[in-house]
């Protein structure tokens, strides 16, 4: 009889901009299935899915997940398996985010496809990204690009964020009622496409300016530690004049951010949950010292504008759920349900028709499938296929959970 609900061991990916050692929560959490935590070490992502470049597997020593659900397709359910083939649509993680992350976007489905045919050693696979993050403590990061106004004004009172920008391009985007999408692709284009002899000459002028504090307008106080801050991480980098292009958005815990294909963005700090259709596609122009690959993302950006509080995606009431919250992007691949016990209280919603990943992030608990309780604490990962009737009881402090799952549409 195959087993449907088992424990995983996730992979953890080691980038620069990770948090170190054990203050890293993808480090945290993997050390619970024996994972060495070197103290030195910056640990960046914990990854519990399908993909290829850090496959989980069946915790303690068994198969990859991925040969498995192929050996036993029904745990995805005839419908998802029929819509997506045999294999989970989504990739969870969970960052830990010492150091920004690059400028980037993800492609959307024509053009990875086109990216993966034409340069497969940088664009690995042939899948769009689109991608959604829920904060597990404070977060901040860049996403989408600010209204037209607000630009408007940075070019008028930044003169080193003005300097970068192609005369012609800065008139004609200043001068515009409402500036277009055009209007904004030339502007971001002279920034990204400028000399890097003048982006360190003005980069350098701006910081210098905000650290002594010089003429310093009120309407840049509200970027101007940030601007040291990446200053001080990446040096001169052109990605830093992007706190006058990209919406800064802050989240609490609990609150997510949902990211199309094709939309600027960048992680600055914190610690999140991150759930995306099952692809590692990047292309990046700044705030990195990996490939940037400035032509693509200027011409795949859709340049829609919106305030930050239009870039944030809430929660709603999952079926009749007193303790669970559902994270519901305008994609097919993944939801995300957030589950909150406190001793003692118990949360059964019924089957999910999908195959689906749980993370525990605080506390400790049960989990009771096919008529079996699995005790779970913080930092475990599982797996729950399709069809099973699962329910959740806190056992020990405040148990959370993070469960991403696949339907078919």
């Amino acid at each position: 009889m195959t087993t449907k609900v088992f424990q995983l061991q996730a992979g953890v990916q080691s980038y620069d901009w990770g948090k170190l050692g054990s203050a890293s929560k993808a480090a945290e959490f993997a050390a619970t299935t024996g994972f060495q935590v070197d103290e030195s070490k910056p640990y960046a992502e914990l990854w519990m899915g399908t993909h290829a470049n850090s496959p989980s597997s069946i915790y303690p020593d068994g198969p990859t997940l991925l040969s498995y659900v192929q050996a036993h397709p029904e745990l995805l359910g005839a419908k998802v398996q029929e819509h997506f083939g045999n294999d989970l649509p989504f990739l969870f993680k969970v960052l830990a985010i010492r150091k920004a992350l690059s400028i980037q976007a993800h492609p959307d489905k024509g053009l990875a496809q086109r990216l993966h045919k034409e340069r497969p050693d940088l664009y690995k696979d042939a899948n769009h990204k689109p991608e959604m993050a829920i904060a597990i403590t404070a977060f901040s990061g860049f996403c989408g690009f600010l209204p037209p106004g607000d630009i408007q004004k940075y070019l008028q009172i930044v003169p080193e964020f003005a300097a970068l920008i192609d005369p012609s391009a800065r008139n004609a985007f200043d001068a515009a009622a409402e500036p277009g999408k055009d209007a904004l692709k030339a502007v971001f284009a002279s920034l990204m496409e400028a000399p890097d002899a003048e982006v360190k000459k003005w980069v350098g002028a701006l910081i210098q300016r905000y650290i002594t504090g010089t003429a310093v307008k009120p309407e840049e106080k509200g970027v101007q530690d940030l601007a040291i801050t990446l200053d001080s991480q990446f040096t001169g980098d052109v990605g830093i004049m992007c706190v006058f292009l990209l919406n800064i958005v802050h989240l609490n815990p609990g609150e997510a951010v949902f990211l199309k294909a094709n939309d600027p963005h960048a992680y600055i700090d914190g610690d999140i949950i991150e759930c995306m259709a099952t692809s590692d596609n990047v292309v990046r122009a700044g705030l990195t010292p990996k490939v940037r690959d400035v032509p693509t993302l200027l011409n795949m950006l859709t340049y829609e504008t919106a305030p930050a509080a239009e870039q944030l995606l809430p929660p709603q009431p999952f079926r009749t759920s007193k303790y669970s919250l559902l994270y519901d992007p305008p994609i097919e691949e993944f939801s995300v349900l957030l589950t909150q016990l406190a001793e003692g209280e118990e949360d059964a919603y019924g089957a999910i028709d999908g195959p689906s990943i749980l993370i525990v992030t605080e506390g400790e608990g049960e989990l009771v499938a096919e008529g079996k309780t699995a005790s779970i604490r913080k930092g475990q990962v599982w797996f729950v296929g399709a069809d099973v009737e699962a329910s959740f009881k806190g056992t020990k402090g405040s148990l959370v959970l993070y469960r991403a799952f696949a339907v078919a549409p």
